[in-house]
């Protein structure tokens, strides 16, 4: 059974596709798990760390080709409010259940769960059910996607150093602007 040995973000891999994998946000951060493709290939997740894994990624096969990353559609509760202050307050109830929660701009998305959508509908949120792809918070203390890269920090010795560090998928390298 071939493996895949490292996960590479979307546009920043290139090479033959043997297959993809439609994963939900739970198998989208295993590093070891056994996968079958959405035409068959069946292959051996095997990372040396737990991705963090998203629409676009590939997984690279120790024979270079890829496995194409889907993310699947899940039961989830999208809630909404009437103005920014019940939202928030809607977000503090969320986390102060330490419940994974996907927070955009005038919407909250949180998994499936009717006690839990009970509880909002009573704190003024309209709450409705929706089939999306989950991608919650990844939390303050690095839950969130990290890759290696080499980059010159202005430490004015004349050199570059390798290390580790979140990204958002918008980061600048440029640290000292």
């Amino acid at each position: 059974m071939q493996r895949a040995i490292a996960a590479r973000l979307a546009g920043h891999w290139d090479g033959p596709v043997k297959d993809a994998v439609e994963l939900d946000f739970d198998a989208r951060h295993r590093r070891r798990i056994r996968l079958t493709g959405q035409a068959g290939f069946d292959f051996l997740l095997d990372l040396p760390e737990v991705p963090s894994l998203r629409e676009g990624d590939g997984l690279e096969l120790e024979s270079g080709d890829f496995v194409a990353v889907r993310c699947a559609a899940e039961s989830l509760l999208e809630v909404r409010a009437v103005d920014a202050i019940t939202l928030a307050r809607l977000a503090w109830h969320l986390g102060n259940r330490h419940l994974p929660t996907e927070i955009a701009a005038d919407v909250l998305r949180i998994r499936s769960d009717h006690v839990i959508a009970d509880m909002l509908r009573g704190l003024g949120a309209d709450v409705r059910e929706v089939q999306l792809p989950f991608h919650p918070e990844g939390g303050a203390y690095g839950k969130g996607r990290t890759h290696s890269h080499e980059h010159n920090h202005g430490h004015n010795r004349g050199h570059n150093h390798g290390h580790e560090h979140e990204h958002s998928r918008d980061h600048e390298h440029d640290h000292h602007r």
